[in-house]
This record gives structure tokens, C-alpha cells and sequence, in this order.
């Protein structure tokens, strides 16, 4: 018999720990590492990793696969870019606890928040829950690509308690707060990773009404918390504007005091959020130098849309010729769009704001014009783009107004044509307020929300992105590969407890990505129809994984997925064996 199941031969490893990378071998057996460095001995399978990287399969803690998880295996796309593990049930949003009366709200919201397409859920999930532990129970039915991990939505647990009380501003009784406790500390006990809330207008469910959490008070909050302490485990999770009077910094660090739980949220420059960005991360430090542990979740680039005609926004759709197509067959829609008397007659209508929320209006009107903010996504596209490389300057150049030059690009490839519109994090034109965030221990790379923003967003990519921009392209300083692999693996995993993943080591699972960084490159995005009932995504692919291995088993090669599906349910924190050995 031969003595691993797999080496990896002759790569140059970065292990996940932030050291130097070095030449070596790693080896597998039974799903776990085995050893790592000059390796004797044969394996059933070798690979060649001369040239290339080998690091730890990647760990993403903020994605919205609630509903995708319990159909789908393959678990696109986020496998698609190294990831091996993901936390769901982030930003309030889930499906359990779920009482049968209420699946068609959770799905509204889940549609109105995270844009997946209602029908895609309605069609695609079971519904064989009730409870959040059922829902785990669910889960863990059906084996993936991917480890899942998940936290206690808040949303979900309101309405479960309070029923048809549960309105924007709705107060719970003491008895409701009780309830909601009871069930976020047994979904903990089960095996959730944490709980998670919203508190920004910006999440709204699919009839604009803001979301169950964002109107709750700190002492609705702080007793969930508490039941979360009472488990012994579990990561606050929460999405906020960040109103000063809200204090939300204040009763985060009492919280993580009190129970010594972390609190974590989404750091960005953010039209919605009260505070500055700047003034979030001072506010955080104070509190974590008084003995809290509060981590900020930063994404990696400008948090955005990608427009197109079938996309689910373009800066047209407030047009009244467009609003009189907009249902028809794409077929049809394209028949007239490529009409120079229809093009002629919707560039030189006015945008109908009439029924646009008064709260997103300023970010309506810029996807409508702002053209200075608008980006042409070429073959080569720079998820960082200058103000010279606009629509608004590109238009110039070509003797064109913002608009036509628009309409005539989202009508390239067949009317097939993107343009990238950062909305978030991008407030300089640049992200050069990143790259201190990247080095600094009380941050961690996350933020892709991954199999959310069906219609608008892919950036499941984000990993990808950072090491192709951030690690080897950036023209305005880079960081470097070994901090890349440490914030992207083991911090993210130790984060949310799962001491068992994230590092290249003996007696961790064997999750692992070997990857040609002189290939790696983003591919273009596409709109599918591929979830249920025909639902649409973007999704992007990239070049460069030359293979993905979890829990030892190869699950994708040269980016196409094996069928293997070694991944499943995670239930509470982890740990690697070998450490729990010596102990």
C-alpha cells in the first residue's frame, strides 16, 4: 500500500501562518495533512507543483448560500475561486427557524436583501425544517464541493416569535426577547457558528420595507448575545449604518466583554453609514484596548454592481421606453434595443424617479448619469480603475455624450456588454485606504457575499482579485503573498473557531489549492440561467487553479469540478487533531 494517498511535489508552499514561503512537499492521508516538507515515500496520486503555489484551501465567512446549500453541490461560484469553506447566514438573513406560514416572507426578504431570485428559492428548497437545528439536520444531507458553516439569522428568528407582529419598528415584549434568545442559544448548541443582524436601510426586503433587526433596540441585541455566551461559542455578526447615537461600538465591546464572544461587522466606505470608515476603525480600537474583541470584515475591492441589459440594473431602467420592455423576451428586448429609433427616443426621455425610495434616491441617480463613476469592463478589466478610464472621459475622447456612449456598450457582444459602477469603498477613486486595513490583526478580508446579488454582483471572485491585484498587479503598492494567504485563510477560519483548516501543517484537514499565479487571471463575467425555476447569476471564472483538494479529494482540475464532494456540515467550533492529541 503506499504511504499517503497524495504528495504534492516540489511547490513552493505558503502555509497560512504569514511565514516565508519555502520549496517542499506536502502529503495526504485520510483527508488530513500528514506531513509537510522533503517527503520520502509514494502516494496513490502525485502531483508536479514545480513552479506553482500550494496553499490552504480558502476560507470565506460571508456568503449567502442559505438556499443554495441545500440543492446544489458544486457550490459555484465560490469553488470555483480556491474557497473550501464558507460561513452563510450572514446580515440577518436566513431560513430557519421557519414556520410554514412564513417561507414566502423569508424568501421576499432573503430576494429583497441579497437579490437571489425568488422563484430560485421557492423552486429550489425543500422546506423539510422547521427549526434551526432541522435546518442543520437539512444540511447535512447533502455533500458538496465545500465545507458549510452557518450563523442564526436574525430575521428569521423574529418572525418566528413574533409572527405577524413583526413590522418595521415592532417592539418585542420582554417574554418575545426571551423566545428569540431560547432559539438563537439553541441553533448555537446545534452547531451554528454565530448570530448575525442588519441594521442599514440599505438592506430591505422585496416590498422596500427595512429589515426585521434595524429598528431592534441594544437590549434585544445584547440578550441574544448573551444566550450565545451562555453556548460557549459563536461570532456576533452584523451589518449596520453606524448612527452615532445607536452606539453601536459601545455595546459591541460590553457584549464581548461580558461574554468574551467576538463581535465582527462590515467595514466600508459607505453612503448609508453615519461614520466614516475612519472613525469606525478608531471607535472599534478603543473599545478592543478596553478588553473587547471586535473584528471589522473589509472587502477587498470597491463593493459595486456590474450593469447589463439583462442584469437586474442599468443606468436606463428608469427610462419610460425601457419600462415599456422591460418584461418582454430578452429576444424581443434586444430586437429594439439595437433600433436607432428606439435608441434615439430613450436617450432623450427624462428618468422617471417617481416611484424610487427616497433613501437610495442619490445612489439611483448616480447609476442613472453618473458617468464619472462608471466603467467600461474591457477583456482586461482593472477592478481599480482611474478617473481616465470613466465613461465620462471615454466619452469625450469618442465625441459622445455619457449616455450614448452607455447605451452603445452595454449594446457590445450581442448586447452582452458590462459597465462596473463601485458604489462602496471607493470614495477616493482608489483603494489605497486598503492596505494598511490588510496588515493590521483586527481586521480580516471578507465581504464577498457570495451566491447573493444574483443580478448585480460577482465578487464570489475576491480571492482571486487579491492575488491577482493585490498580491501581483496593483501599480500603487501591493501586499505581500504570505499576509495575502494568512488573512484569507487562517484568520478567517480562527475567526469563526475552526482551528482545524486555514494552515498547511500535520493534523490539519487536508484543503488545498495549487495555483499558477503567472496564469491566474479573472475571467469575464456572464449572465446564467442556471438556478431553479431559470433563475439568473453573474458568474465569473478564472484561470490558474490548476487543481482545489478538500478534505484530500481533488474537486476541481484546471477549473472544472471533478464531481467529487468531499465537503459537508460544520457544527460549532473546530479543531485540528494533532493539537487535540498532545493535549
Amino acid at each position: 500500500m503506499p504511504a499517503f494517498d497524495l504528495i504534492i511535489r516540489g511547490g513552493t508552499v505558503v502555509d497560512g501562518t504569514g511565514e516565508d514561503r519555502f520549496t517542499g512537499d506536502v502529503a495526504v492521508k485520510d483527508g488530513l495533512i500528514a506531513a509537510v516538507g522533503e517527503i520520502s515515500g509514494d502516494a496513490a496520486e502525485e502531483f508536479d507543483a514545480s513552479g506553482l503555489l500550494v496553499t490552504p484551501g480558502f476560507v470565506d465567512i460571508h456568503t449567502h448560500y442559505d438556499g443554495q446549500a441545500t440543492w446544489d453541490q458544486e457550490m459555484a461560484p465560490s469553488s470555483w475561486h480556491g474557497v473550501t469553506t464558507v460561513v452563510m447566514g450572514n446580515c440577518g438573513v436566513g431560513f430557519a427557524p421557519a414556520k410554514p406560514d412564513k417561507h414566502e416572507w423569508l424568501i421576499g426578504l432573503m430576494e429583497g436583501v441579497e437579490d437571489i431570485p425568488g422563484t430560485a428559492l421557492a423552486e429550489g428548497m425543500s422546506w423539510d425544517w422547521e427549526t434551526f437545528p432541522e435546518y442543520l439536520d437539512a444540511l447535512e444531507k447533502l455533500p458538496r464541493t465545500v465545507d458549510v458553516g452557518t450563523h442564526v439569522p436574525h430575521g428569521s428568528v423574529r418572525a418566528y416569535v413574533l409572527g405577524d407582529r413583526e413590522r418595521p419598528g415592532a417592539v418585542p415584549t420582554d417574554e418575545d426577547i426571551r423566545k428569540m434568545s431560547a432559539i438563537v442559544e439553541e441553533g448555537v448548541r446545534a452547531g451554528a457558528l454565530g448570530f448575525s443582524t442588519s441594521r442599514t436601510v440599505l438592506h430591505r426586503d422585496v416590498d422596500g420595507e427595512v429589515v426585521p433587526g434595524t429598528t431592534a433596540t441594544k437590549e434585544e441585541l445584547i440578550e441574544i448575545g448573551r444566550a450565545m455566551g451562555r453556548a460557549g461559542h459563536g461570532v456576533f455578526e452584523m451589518a449596520s449604518d453606524m448612527k452615532r447615537d445607536w452606539d453601536e461600538f459601545g455595546w459591541m465591546g460590553a457584549l464581548s466583554r461580558e461574554t468574551g464572544l467576538p463581535c465582527t461587522y462590515a467595514a466600508l466606505q459607505s453612503i448609508a453609514k453615519e461614520m466614516p470608515l475612519d472613525e469606525q476603525i478608531t471607535s472599534m480600537r478603543a473599545e478592543n484596548d478596553n478588553g473587547a474583541n471586535i473584528v471589522a470584515q473589509i472587502a477587498l475591492r470597491g463593493n459595486g454592481i456590474v450593469m447589463a441589459w439583462r442584469g437586474t440594473v442599468h443606468p436606463f431602467r428608469l427610462k419610460p421606453s425601457w419600462k415599456r420592455i422591460e418584461d418582454l423576451p430578452w429576444e424581443e428586448q434586444e430586437a429594439k434595443l439595437f433600433d436607432p429609433e428606439f435608441k434615439a427616443r430613450l436617450l432623450a426621455e427624462q428618468h422617471d424617479f417617481s416611484e424610487v425610495n427616497q433613501d437610495i434616491i442619490g445612489l439611483i441617480m448616480v447609476v442613472c448619469g453618473g458617468w464619472n463613476m462608471q466603467f467600461e469592463m474591457d477583456p482586461d478589466f482593472n477592478y481599480e480603475p482611474t478617473a481616465e478610464e470613466s465613461i465620462l472621459e471615454r466619452a469625450k475622447a469618442a465625441g459622445v455624450s455619457g449616455d450614448e456612449y452607455a447605451y452603445d456598450l452595454l449594446c457590445r457582444d450581442d448586447g452582452k456588454g458590462f459597465i462596473y459602477l463601485p458604489i462602496l469603498n471607493y470614495a477616493d477613486g482608489n483603494l489605497d485606504f486598503l492596505h494598511d486595513l490588510q496588515h493590521a490583526d483586527d481586521t480580516v478580508n471578507s465581504l464577498s457575499d457570495g451566491g447573493a446579488h444574483c443580478g448585480t454582483i460577482c465578487d464570489a471572485a475576491s480571492p482571486t482579485f487579491m492575488l491577482q491585484h493585490w498580491v501581483r498587479d496593483r501599480s500603487r503598492g501591493t501586499i505581500s503573498l504570505e499576509n495575502a494567504i494568512k488573512r484569507q485563510c487562517s484568520d478567517t477560519a480562527r475567526l469563526y473557531g475552526l482551528e482545524d483548516r486555514g494552515i498547511l501543517a500535520p493534523g490539519y484537514l487536508a484543503d488545498i489549492n495549487i495555483i499558477d499565479m503567472k496564469r491566474l487571471k479573472l475571467g469575464k463575467p456572464w449572465l446564467a440561467f442556471d438556478l431553479p425555476a431559470g433563475g439568473k447569476r453573474l458568474l465569473q471564472k478564472a484561470d490558474g487553479y490548476v487543481a482545489t483538494i478538500k478534505n484530500g479529494v481533488v474537486t476541481f482540475r484546471e477549473g472544472e469540478w471533478t464531481g467529487e464532494t468531499p465537503g459537508g456540515l460544520i457544527r460549532g467550533p473546530q479543531r485540528a487533531e494533532l493539537a487535540e492529541a498532545a493535549e
